[in-house]
């Protein structure tokens, strides 16, 4: 089984968030962005459970 989680960041702190996720077994599925105001990104990542 697969569990999905998705995260908005900022793009200063996208690097930061993708690799304190990846050092917990965390993988990058997508990666888009939101616009309100200020531009987030919406990551998703997956990992197995």
């Amino acid at each position: 089984m697969k569990t999905y989680k998705i995260l908005e960041t900022r793009k200063s702190h996208a690097e930061e968030v993708m690799n304190k996720m990846a050092a917990q077994g965390w993988k990058v599925v997508s990666v888009t962005y939101w616009s309100c105001w200020t531009i987030r990104l919406l990551i998703t990542f997956v990992r197995e459970t």
